[in-house]
């Protein structure tokens, strides 16, 4: 295994193991009503637009973590070398 490789693998399980935690913050926030921001948190009843903004941009960063660590651990091809 090159140096390459190894740090293309690491980064991709790193972001394996990031996964779980935007998922349960997307899945607190769809049910709870509340996504956290920095130090303060973006409640359902302050701001309906502001708060589903905020929500698809977790799922958007799921998702774009999902797609690299796929493309980094399995070789997909979803960048050029």
């Amino acid at each position: 295994m090159t140096t390459f490789a190894s740090q293309e693998l690491l980064v991709g399980l790193i972001g394996v193991v990031l996964l779980p935690v935007i998922a349960l913050r997307i899945l607190r926030g769809a049910r709870d009503g509340r996504l956290p921001l920095y130090r303060a948190s973006i409640d359902r009843q302050d701001g309906r637009a502001k708060f589903n903004v905020l929500l698809a941009l977790h799922v958007l960063s799921f998702v774009l973590v999902a797609g690299i660590s796929a493309d980094l651990l399995f070789n997909l091809g979803f960048r050029s070398n």
